[in-house]
């Protein structure tokens, strides 16, 4: 049973919704020059095929979106604040006002309709200057433009904005550093102990970020986000077993960090057999023990590992790698569809670190059909991403029973936005279409699914009724 307090929504990042991306000073996002996610080099200059260079138009619809969300009865928000929009380059000593401006209205309109906004920081859109000026999160200067800027903010919107989260699925560095850090360097060029610096730089920054935040306001509650994936072994052979946990500690370490304030012992010993070396300034290891209030991570998928090498193909559907499990069926773009993981996830989590969780990422991104409603409108018949969440949800139920505690639940791309892995629109996630192409074409008008009025009901019945 679901706990009267939980938050039920959606989320979102500024960097697929909002458009708008020189308006009002804002200066250009590492996301600003990814016309087509993450598989394809960058470019040098933004590009007129990049979608995301107009989004959904968020920023100047939010007062539409915000109240066609409230129509679901959402009770919290997920969204982003892009970096970009409050200091430009990144290292300015002043902010940026009409940025600033910009996200009072968006937080003063959810408390309208009584929806509490849960802050992502920094949602994979660095600053460009950064990345092109300093290699982004590989240099350590970055910690202190990252403390301005998320002072800045806390101060601001203390009052506005109770939950925060410090980097979105920040163990997702590891595969894409471009992206997730910054890092201008390509992966080719860019060593193990460059990388575990950048890795280090940010660990640091999030912890100094949540002891910003409570000392600023101790009613904050400020998570870490982790790219969550259950690793199982593709068979009971205790070598693939082992091999499991070994792919689960290159990301379990993110939150160990985050949760305990220090680096694991396996992960020691990872750096030394691989002879990275990480340089803690003086500081570092104390900065590091302000951890985290909650837990909250993305889930999407679960894979398998093996250290059988003919058998360790990599599945092309997900960011972080993995070996396709033979007993799950995969969605359009290839990412294994398994309810259970989230229930075995939250379990072991919960029984890690005795940390309140919070599901701020599940969902199904689908090519869907706009079909006339017979009123005179149009909506999505879109049965299989309720099937999709129905199953999800029974099994975020489960791990309650099991004794988990979880905060809420907020499923991606409510309203349908631009894909971060494939720059794609035809990827979709949301509960309201809106009308816009993959050649950029389209009204950009919205529309309720059928999902809508399910997930209405759902929020209603705080999950009696699936």
């Amino acid at each position: 049973m679901f706990p009267n307090t939980f938050l039920w929504g959606g989320a979102t990042a500024a960097n697929q919704i909002e458009g708008a991306y020189l308006e009002d000073g804002k200066g250009l996002s590492i996301q600003d020059v990814m016309p087509h996610g993450i598989k394809t080099p960058r470019t040098a200059e933004p590009t007129e095929d990049n979608l995301k260079l107009v989004g959904i138009d968020f920023y100047h619809r939010y007062e539409e979106d915000i109240k066609l969300l409230a129509g679901m009865g959402f009770k919290v928000f997920r969204l982003s604040i892009a970096w970009s929009r409050i200091f430009p380059k990144g290292d300015e000593e002043q902010p940026n006002e009409a940025g600033l401006a910009f996200y009072d209205k968006v937080f003063d309109t959810c408390k309208k309709y009584g929806i509490e906004p849960l802050v992502t920081l920094s949602h994979y859109e660095t600053p460009l200057y950064l990345a092109e000026h300093y290699d982004g999160w590989k240099n350590r200067k970055l910690i202190d433009f990252y403390a301005r800027y998320v002072t800045t903010v806390f101060n601001r919107y203390k009052g506005k904005v109770k939950y925060w989260l410090t980097f979105n699925e920040i163990n997702s560095i590891l595969n894409s550093p471009f992206m997730s850090g910054g890092i201008n360097t390509s992966m080719e060029e860019l060593s193990q102990s460059d990388l575990y610096q950048a890795i280090h730089h940010e660990l640091v920054a999030s912890a100094l970020a949540t002891k910003i935040g409570h000392e600023i306001d101790p009613e904050f509650k400020i998570g870490c986000m982790i790219l969550s994936m259950p690793i199982y072994p593709l068979s009971c052979d205790p070598k693939d077993v082992i091999k499991a946990m070994e792919e689960d500690h290159k990301n379990s370490m993110f939150t160990d960090i985050h949760v305990r304030g220090y680096y694991p012992g396996y992960m020691k010993r990872y750096l030394k057999e691989n002879s990275i070396e990480i340089e803690f300034a003086e500081g570092d290891a104390e900065i590091l023990k302000n951890t985290v209030d909650f837990i909250s991570f993305s889930y999407y998928v679960s894979v398998c590992a093996t250290a059988d090498p003919e058998k360790n193909i990599r599945g092309e559907g997900n960011l972080l790698g993995g070996v396709p499990n033979p007993y799950l069926k995969a969605s359009e773009w290839g990412w294994q569809i398994d309810p259970r993981g989230l229930r075995y996830i939250c379990n072991m989590l919960w029984d890690k670190y005795q940390k309140p969780l919070f599901v701020v990422e599940n969902g199904l991104g689908a090519v869907d059909q706009l079909v006339e409603d017979g009123k005179g409108s149009y909506t999505v018949h879109d049965d299989y991403r309720i099937d999709y969440l129905r199953e999800h949800l029974k099994q975020l139920e489960e791990a309650i029973d099991d004794g988990v505690e979880v905060m809420g639940y907020t499923a991606w791309g409510c309203i349908d936005l631009v894909s971060a892995s494939t720059a794609e629109m035809k990827k979709r996630y949301g509960f309201v279409y809106v009308d816009r192409n993959n050649d950029g074409t389209g009204s950009l008008k919205r529309y309720k699914k059928d999902s809508f009025y399910w997930y209405k009901k759902v929020i209603e019945t705080n999950g009696e009724v699936m």
